[in-house]
């Protein structure tokens, strides 16, 4: 909070009368000894913050991180594969930035799991658990369980999406939940426009702009009408005042159920410093070009500025879009309007935007001295069939992929793990979206036999399956 705004100690009673702003229950954590159990020992924590690189949908990894350049035209379609700053190892030629900073990397070519279905597998994804059609909804995230254990930041919420607008379907479906732990640990959704959940229906353009931009200040951040920072610091105390804010969000479904964290509520409408984070016009124009003028680039850059003003775990949502649908999941159906798998990845918002904005995130986190104490992972619910279809598309294939990792608490320059010669199947050891969420938490020091209370008290294992992915740790 800036030195002239003014601290609010908001009592329970008026933050119920004031309704929950969205921030609120996510804000509001706190560490108590559930949290000081689970670290797994002082200082072992190598993590400060953790930026989760999610990319909804499927993203093919023989078009980007695991080319087979000999194979078949079937199998590595009509794209040529680079060399990157490590010796031996090659990305595909729509990698070329991440092929730069690959000495930075650990990347896991053995990515690999057995579902095939979407809504499973990005479950799976972002908690680390298994799931059946009917427990969707009631596994916490991985983000969602860092925030219950250490709670906000420096005014920030415990785990912040952006912008966490993804509804995968049909019919579509929030999988950004806090699960058995509650729907105040569900991530702070920076949110976007136009509130369109299901991103699959309504007609796109064949080949929509690449370099598009997003206002990605949350509502939640804009003073009710009639009030100011100056004018709502003298009337905080003021029971109309809090009325009038609740009025401006009781019809915005946006907010989460308040269940008991009320101290401080309402006060990022007052912190200079917060507002500061969410406001990307602070960047140099150099810089955000580096990262690229495109959505996925601007988000980038964004959860880089929440790291750097001191947000715990932020997850950078990116795949399913109101301007290019579901644009990882490419199997050339006909509602798609998509070009073969080869051209279709090599446009600005698909997998070349992906590596522009990946490695400036990597760059420009080194070079402000924040790569050392913050983890990057990027991970998506699966990867592609080697053979593509007669469309000119790859469908879901959840039997292998690649994700990678970087920064604290890893060893880059590596890669782990291999796949057959049509990336078909890994022929080393499989990882599978628990072991990509149990390396997460030991980077940040968290225990995953530690048991935490669920809503209804009942002690429940940080994640019940899967082991850290030893090889890529530091």
């Amino acid at each position: 909070m800036s030195a002239d705004a003014p601290r609010v100690d908001w009592h329970r009673r008026d933050v119920l009368q004031a309704g929950s702003l969205g921030v609120s229950a996510t804000v509001l954590g706190g560490l108590g000894l559930e949290a000081a159990a689970a670290r797994s020992g002082p200082g072992t924590g190598k993590a400060e913050s953790v930026i989760f690189l999610w990319i909804g949908g499927g993203m093919t990894h023989i078009d980007s991180f695991d080319p087979k350049p000999e194979a078949p035209e079937e199998i590595r379609g009509e794209l040529t594969a680079i060399s990157t700053r490590l010796p031996g190892v090659q990305f595909c030629e729509t990698l070329p930035r991440l092929a730069k900073v690959a000495d930075r990397l650990s990347v896991v070519r053995s990515y690999s799991h057995d579902s095939n279905d979407h809504l499973l597998s990005q479950v799976y994804t972002l908690s680390g658990r298994k799931v059946k059609r009917n427990q969707l909804f009631s596994e916490p995230n991985i983000g969602a369980i860092v925030s219950h254990l250490y709670g906000p930041r420096n005014g920030l919420p415990g785990y912040i999406a952006v912008p966490g607008i993804t509804r995968p379907g049909p019919p579509p479906h929030n999988l950004f939940v806090g699960g058995w732990l509650g729907n105040q640990y569900a991530p702070f959704c920076v949110g976007g426009r136009p509130d369109q959940p299901d991103f699959t229906v309504g007609k796109k353009l064949d080949n929509p702009p690449s370099q598009l931009s997003e206002d990605l200040r949350p509502r939640e951040l804009v003073y009710p009408r009639g009030l100011d920072q100056g004018r709502l610091g003298r009337r905080v105390r003021l029971l109309d005042g809090l009325q009038q804010a609740a009025r401006e969000v009781e019809s915005n479904d946006r907010h989460v159920a308040v269940d008991g964290h009320y101290d401080n509520a309402l006060n990022l409408l007052l912190s200079a410093k917060v507002r500061e984070a969410f406001d990307l016009r602070r960047e140099d124009a150099s810089l955000r070009d580096d990262y690229g003028r495109t959505k996925i680039g601007g988000r980038c850059l964004q959860a880089r500025r929440l790291v750097e003003a001191g947000a715990r775990f932020v997850m950078v949502d990116y795949g399913y879009d109101p301007d290019y649908g579901n644009l990882f999941d490419i199997h050339n159906a006909p509602s798609q309007n998509f070009p073969h798998v080869s051209k279709m990845v090599q446009r600005g918002y698909n997998v070349v935007g992906v590596d522009r904005a990946f490695a400036a995130l990597v760059r420009d986190l080194e070079g402000r001295g924040l790569l050392d104490e913050t983890l990057v992972v990027f991970l998506t619910e699966f990867g592609r069939t080697p053979k593509i279809n007669a469309r000119g598309g790859r469908d879901h294939w959840g039997a292998c992929g690649s994700v990678f990792f970087a920064g604290a608490g890893i060893r880059g320059g590596q890669v782990v793990g291999q796949s057959d010669k049509q990336a078909a199947y890994p022929t080393t050891r499989p990882y599978g979206p628990a072991d990509i969420a149990a390396t997460i938490y030991r980077v940040f020091g968290i225990d995953i036999e530690t048991r935490v209370r669920d809503r209804e008290n009942k002690p429940v294992a940080v994640l019940d399956h899967g082991s850290p992915i030893e090889a890529v740790l530091a």
